[in-house]
């Protein structure tokens, strides 16, 4: 699950960057940064740049370490000087913290994935504690029902994204919903939460091969589509890299 989350959330971000650079802005899912900012266009293609190079440095075994702590930071980054702001000014607004929340979960991912790197390598190896990854584990525990809670509030937008071949739109949209907060409760209380955690990455990786690669192959041409791609691809990297990041149960 580790290997694999590595590879998702490498593959996310890098794709986010080659859009940055290629599009010559920021990725749309962190948009609006701020027009007055300084040097914005430069800034752009330098983020573009840190995730591209971050992604595919996190592939090579030699960076994968030292990448997937570039690759935190940088995400954290943009949590706390794009997100946070934006939650402290609409404390009351469910889209501020789903936007925080799902900011969060890829912290979170990277974290994760950068302490199971580091554990092979002695230099970084007292970076990886295992409470920093627990501490991780819960704040990803705590992101998945903030998200959830975005499928009930904004039925109509999840809706829009279920193919049109699923029967029961609303019936999906509240029972990924639940899903996500069911995976978020059993991982913050600590009831099967490696199965709680593999189920929730299981359920992203449905989201990514039926709603996302189908909109790419529907509109190839669209930013939006490719964002969306890439963007659900790094969340799926980080739910498998938490899941894979709990003990197996004990049999007694």
């Amino acid at each position: 699950m580790t290997s694999l989350g590595r590879i998702l959330f490498a593959v996310g971000l890098a794709g986010l960057g080659a859009l940055s650079l290629g599009f010559g802005d920021f990725a749309m899912v962190w948009q609006p940064v701020p027009a007055g900012v300084p040097m914005r266009e430069a800034l752009a293609y330098a983020s573009g740049a840190v995730l591209l190079a971050g992604g595919v440095g996190v592939l090579l075994e030699r960076t994968a370490a030292g990448s997937a702590l570039v690759l935190t930071a940088f995400t954290l980054s943009w949590l706390v000087l794009l997100q946070v702001p934006r939650v402290a000014a609409h404390p009351a607004d469910e889209g501020m913290w789903l936007g925080f929340a799902e900011n969060l979960l890829l912290v979170t991912g990277g974290w994760t994935l950068f302490a199971s790197l580091a554990a092979r390598d002695a230099r970084l190896a007292a970076m990886s504690a295992a409470g920093g990854v627990r501490a991780a584990r819960l704040l990803f525990g705590a992101s998945l029902p903030v998200i959830g809670l975005s499928h009930f509030v904004y039925t109509g937008a999840t809706v829009s994204m279920i193919p049109a071949w699923l029967p029961f739109h609303t019936g999906f949209a509240y029972l990924t919903g639940a899903g996500h907060i069911a995976a978020g409760a059993g991982i913050l209380l600590g009831i099967a939460p490696r199965l709680a955690a593999a189920l929730e990455a299981s359920m992203v990786s449905c989201f990514v091969l039926l709603l996302h690669a189908p909109g790419v192959a529907a509109a190839p041409a669209s930013r939006l589509q490719w964002t969306m791609l890439f963007v659900a691809t790094a969340f799926n990297g980080a739910c498998w890299a938490v899941a894979g990041s709990v003990a197996p149960a004990r049999r007694e």
